[in-house]
């Protein structure tokens, strides 16, 4: 089993849930988080003074799949994701031991 974590763009997470929901790709948990990257943050101006954001807002979404899906929805996000512009987000892959679904007590794959 891997852990996929995207952080993309706020706008797109509805393009991506209805995407991963095609492919029968349906659990996830989506936090909201704030950083930074190449994009370096903003300035903006608020009553005549001049003020730097450096942590913009993304989402982080989290998703278990099993080994060989794991290239598919890399895919799947990437490609909704991707606008071309600085802070389209990254994609991390991360391996998991083991699961348990705390209903069933199943665990392994059989718990996603």
């Amino acid at each position: 089993m891997k852990k996929i974590e995207a952080v993309i763009c706020p706008e797109k997470l509805e393009e991506v849930k209805d995407a991963l929901s095609r492919y029968g790709i349906y659990g996830m948990t989506v936090s909201q988080v704030v950083g930074c990257g190449l994009q370096k943050g903003r300035v903006g101006v608020y009553r005549g003074h001049e003020y730097s954001i450096n942590l913009l807002p993304k989402l982080k979404v989290e998703i278990v799949v099993r080994d060989h899906r794991v290239e598919e929805v890399v895919d799947i996000i990437a490609g909704i994701a991707r606008t071309g512009a600085t802070g389209d987000g990254k994609i991390f892959i991360i391996p998991i031991d083991n699961a348990v679904r705390i209903r069933t007590g199943e665990a392994g794959d059989d718990a996603l």
